[in-house]
């Protein structure tokens, strides 16, 4: 569980927490120097249970918000500090906000500098409280307890130990078979270790020796070397603690507040989010359909365009689907909470205006009607999450570690997952040893657009034996080989395509020539068969049959795939000449064991025009292996 203060500067919170536990979390001089904290802090506390939780101490200075709202993203329950002789102020009400929006549900209100009360009177310390719980009013903390404390005289201190001892017991322990997410909050070198990085585990388990990333600038792999929590080296750390890891193979100078410690090759930067987004009711007007604002997500914080999806306004106190386009790159997960930030301060309370959670990453832009598709997806299971995802993938599906990271599922339940929906017909594995999943109606719709493509192919060259699977594929734009062969197999086994090695037709198409085309064809055909070993170049023939040259190469590649021509480099010939010359040609090798330049010349009985692209074809169809000025037997492999 971790422990986070919240509340106005000077109320006593950092007093609070070394009086809690005896850690003094201002570390810096200018703190020292000026006694209110201006950097998060950290420090640990044992409980009366004998549990020990981690504890933030956030800055209550109005600027220092992005900070507190930096570490109040992994707090599990708030302290919140109101000074008894000041009162709820203008970060407190702020502090309240942010918390609210990041989801904290469980807190205490905790009135410092109780030992001030006596001199203030009944009647103010009524007013104070009245006020506290004013505040609390319609969020989460509504109805927290409220206890004065006194961290000087001691007053207060017992029975605030025992409510949070009685919190932690009953606080569930983060889930920890999510992905491994810790948004690190700082970055310091240890002599004798190198670099360390802190910070809340919010998902999944870190264990020793496992490789990491820091996303988005550092993907690595990084050893983790070494593993502290609450300050003791532990072998393993699981969600809901705050972590020191020793990072071998980084410098401290590369590391900063917003980068995310993950498993290597499990989670991608994002630029972009779906989201779904509540503005404050404090805020004095409504949002605008697109602004730009201060997104604060983990510890990282990035300027951000705001689009509101389907609604042209979202008014204070509602909540509508947003798309937020990132101005950099960061690590983020399926329903983590942020805050936005606007330029101006609201009055008496600050310049939070707005929060929200995540509901997907790295997403295109959307058009209208995107919000209804996102009001499914925030109240789906997980079912429908992942056929939603592998929706959204397209052809290029994803990966069972993908669906991992962005459904928000543990493995094992996952897989059970993904198992059922192939079994239902609804997902296809296409790629069994990538786990490469795709939707089964992208898959379907990408075997419609391949006939559509081939029916296309036909129609402006019937002539032609059938399309090259390279081109169809490229056509397709599909990514993947494996999925480009699973949408041919399909296709064969339905009888709705012939392919052969390297081509593919409509069942029953090609090779259907207009008159003036099949003239023209047996013309060129005559012409190779005619002229052996010494064909006409491609404008040559075009001459002859009077037809643009890009026609005519048309024409002769339909006599390649019919097997009457044979193409080596810018010439075609007949292919029985040729089929002739390879034989003389296996012969002088069986015979000489090689053959150089001038004995081909010799074999072949034409110019070097002729002699060049015919050894260069017999070396691309593997009969020959070019070994310097000679040419020797291409050794095939045995069986």
């Amino acid at each position: 569980m971790i422990l986070g203060t919240a509340g106005h500067v000077d109320h006593g919170k950092t007093t609070l927490v070394k009086a809690l536990t005896g850690i003094d979390t201002d570390r810096l001089p200018e703190e020292k120097r000026r006694g209110i904290t201006l950097e998060l802090g950290f420090a640990h506390l044992t409980l009366p249970s004998g549990k020990t939780v981690g504890v933030v101490d956030v800055p209550g200075h109005e600027r220092f918000v992005k900070a507190m709202a930096a570490g109040a993203g992994g707090i599990d329950v708030a302290l919140l500090v109101v000074a008894a002789d000041e009162g709820v102020m203008p970060q407190t009400r702020e502090h309240v906000d942010i918390l609210s929006l990041l989801g904290v549900r469980k807190g205490l209100v905790v009135l410092t500098k109780a030992d001030l009360l006596p001199e203030l009177g009944a009647e103010w310390r009524e007013l104070v409280e009245a006020d506290a719980r004013a505040l609390l009013l319609g969020t989460p903390l509504e109805g927290a307890p409220l206890l004065p404390v006194s961290a000087r005289s001691g007053e207060g201190l017992p029975g605030l130990l025992a409510a949070l001892d009685a919190l932690a017991k009953s606080f569930p322990e983060r889930g920890a078979d999510g992905p491994l997410f810790l948004p690190v909050d700082r970055a310091f070198t240890a002599k004798g270790f190198g670099c360390v990085v802190t910070g809340t585990l919010l998902s999944g388990r870190l264990a020793l020796e496992e490789e990491v990333s820091l996303l988005p600038l550092l993907p690595g792999p990084f050893r983790v070397r070494g593993l502290q929590v609450h300050g003791k080296p532990v072998e393993k750390a699981q969600a809901g603690t705050r972590v020191a890891v020793n990072v071998a193979g980084v410098e401290t100078e590369a590391v900063s507040r917003g980068l995310v410690l993950t498993r290597a090759h499990e989670l991608s930067p994002t630029r972009s989010l779906d989201v779904e987004l509540t503005l404050l009711p404090s805020v004095e007007s409504p949002l605008p359909r697109r602004s730009r604002r201060l997104v604060t997500l983990g510890t990282a914080q990035v300027e951000a365009v705001v689009r509101l999806l389907d609604v042209d306004a979202l008014r204070p106190g509602e909540t509508c689907f947003a798309q937020l386009r990132l101005a950099a790159p960061l690590a983020a997960m399926p329903q983590q909470r942020f805050i936005v930030r606007g330029s101006t301060m609201s009055a008496g309370r600050g310049a939070t205006v707005a929060g929200g959670r995540v509901l997907a990453l790295d997403t295109p832009r959307r058009r209208a009607g995107a919000a209804e598709r996102l009001a499914r997806l925030a109240q789906a299971d997980l079912d429908t999450r992942l056929l939603w995802l592998l929706a959204e993938a397209g052809y290029a599906g994803l990966e069972e570690t993908e669906l991992f990271a962005r459904a928000s599922a543990p493995p094992k339940e996952l897989a059970r997952a993904l198992e059922t929906l192939a079994a239902k017909g609804k997902l296809v594995l296409v790629d069994k040893e990538a786990r490469r999943f795709l939707s089964k109606e992208v898959l379907s719709a990408l075997e419609a657009r391949a006939l559509a493509r081939l029916e296309a192919f036909h129609a402006a060259s019937p002539e032609l034996d059938g399309l090259s699977k390279e081109e169809l594929k490229q056509r397709l734009g599909v990514p993947s080989e494996r999925t480009f062969q699973r949408v041919l197999t399909a296709l064969a086994d339905a009888k709705r395509v012939e392919a052969t090695l390297d081509r593919v037709r409509l069942p029953g198409r090609g090779r259907a020539f207009t008159e003036a085309a099949e003239k023209a064809r047996a013309a060129l055909k005559h012409a190779l068969h005619s002229s052996g070993l010494s064909p006409p170049t491609l404008s040559e023939l075009a001459l002859l049959v009077k037809a643009p040259e890009a026609r005519v190469a048309e024409l002769l590649g339909a006599l390649v795939a019919e097997g009457a021509a044979v193409k080596a480099s810018e010439l075609w010939f007949d292919a029985q000449a040729v089929l002739a010359l390879q034989q003389k040609l296996v012969a002088h090798l069986a015979a000489h064991g090689g053959i150089s330049t001038q004995e081909f010349k010799e074999l072949v009985g034409q110019t070097r025009k002729y002699v060049i692209p015919l050894a260069e074809y017999f070396d691309t169809i593997k009969v020959t292996l070019r070994v310097g000025d000679r040419r020797v037997p291409r050794k095939r492999p045995e069986g």
